[in-house]
Parts: structure tokens; C-alpha cells; sequence
């Protein structure tokens, strides 16, 4: 009787084991996975007329290569929210009779130039603006 009931419980027991051989894998699309350094909101100054008439709060992310070392470009952050506060005093950088935004392929134009000086060239990817928002959306022309 003990060796019937031993031999119900291996056959149970190895039933699973049986159905475990390795199955094939299924390749799934590899997720790219991008490094970035985020740049916190800074406020770009709206000009019309020679006067400053309103400021755009724009959040922006410095896209890295692979190849970057991607914690110690983080601790730079503080360096690529100066250069685009620079950036944004320099010239004016919203579209002519709108006040409540910025261009957003010009300013990542100039500002990819400036991420590649502070990281090096090889790098930075690209740039991108991930949020704008204006201070007052009710601005009139010339303040």
C-alpha cells in the first residue's frame, strides 16, 4: 500500500516537471529607452514693443546618447537652466503678436547649441520643450 501511494504522489509530483521543458522565446519589441537630463521651469520673458510684456514658465528635456554619462550630466543641471535663462534674455524667442507663447523650433535651435557646449557634442542628441505656460494667457500688446 505505501509503495502504490509513493507512487502517486512522484507521478503528481512529476507531471509538472514533465510540461516545464523550455519553451521558445518570443522576441518583444525592445523599449528604447532614452537617457535625459530634465531642466526645471524658467521663466522666458514675452517682449512687444522693446517691453517686456509677459514671461512663459517652459520646462525642457536635454535628450542624451547611449554613450553619455547620464548621472554625472544630471548633476549639470543647474548649468543648462542657466544657459537657458541667458538664452532667453538675449533675444526675445515668441512668435511676432503672440504673447502667451514661445517658438519652439527656434528655441530648440538655440538651446541645442548650448547643451552641446556644456555636456560636449557627442552627448547631446537633441532638445525639446516638454511644457510652456504663460504667466497671464490676457496680455495686450505694449504691456
Amino acid at each position: 500500500m505505501r509503495t502504490l501511494i509513493a507512487a502517486v504522489i512522484l507521478s503528481l509530483l512529476a507531471a509538472p516537471m514533465a510540461g516545464a521543458a523550455p519553451k521558445a522565446k518570443t522576441e518583444e519589441p525592445a523599449v528604447k529607452i532614452i537617457p535625459y537630463v530634465n531642466i526645471d521651469p524658467v521663466a522666458l520673458p514675452v517682449i512687444s514693443n522693446g517691453r517686456v510684456v509677459n514671461y512663459v514658465f517652459v520646462t525642457m528635456r536635454v535628450d542624451l546618447s547611449a554613450s553619455a554619462n547620464t548621472d554625472l550630466l544630471r548633476t549639470k543641471e543647474p548649468f543648462f537652466r542657466d544657459a537657458l535663462v541667458r538664452l532667453g534674455h538675449r533675444a526675445p524667442f515668441n512668435p511676432p503678436a503672440d504673447f502667451v507663447t514661445v517658438d519652439e523650433a527656434r528655441l530648440c535651435a538655440a538651446y541645442l547649441a548650448e547643451a552641446r557646449a556644456i555636456a560636449g557634442a557627442g552627448a547631446v542628441t537633441g532638445v525639446r520643450i516638454i511644457q510652456q505656460v504663460p504667466k497671464s494667457t490676457r496680455v495686450a500688446a505694449g504691456g
